[in-house]
């Protein structure tokens, strides 16, 4: 059963985080291995996985959550970028975002939007390098 759980955690991760996530788990396994593992099976082998929420709906819930926590802005652009990933548009993200000032605060909210910002720079960034190349 650990096994399966891993393996679908690790579909999911992918399938959520792309690239960030896979960092996520790389950077942790010279000082915590063992946590990477569960990092996996858990929140994305057991939770991401199951049914009642589609993954718009779970990671618009993680980036209300990490933005509310106001400490946790490395992985809310993790979250940020996973929403995308999974459908969310920039506007839904920034509506989250916002609505967070009324339940953790104007700070928190107000680092929320520049992480948003920031990722989307990054990401537009990419895009553009992208279609660049092809032009070429």
């Amino acid at each position: 059963m650990d096994n399966e759980r891993y393996l679908r955690g690790w579909e999911k991760l992918k399938e959520v985080d792309g690239q960030a996530g896979e960092k996520v788990i790389e950077s942790l396994r010279d000082i915590a291995p063992d946590f990477a593992r569960l990092l996996i099976e858990f929140p994305f082998g057991d939770i991401y996985s199951r049914p009642g929420l589609d993954l718009k709906t779970r990671e618009l819930a993680v980036v209300a959550a990490l933005t509310a926590l106001g400490n946790a802005t490395p992985q809310l652009k993790v979250h940020i970028q996973g929403a995308r990933n999974v459908g969310c548009s920039d506007q839904e993200i920034i509506e989250v975002i916002m609505q967070m000032a009324v339940y953790a605060g104007f700070p928190a909210a107000l680092n929320g939007l520049f992480a948003a910002r920031e990722v989307f720079a990054r990401q537009n960034e990419a895009h553009d390098h992208c279609q660049r190349e092809k032009a070429s």
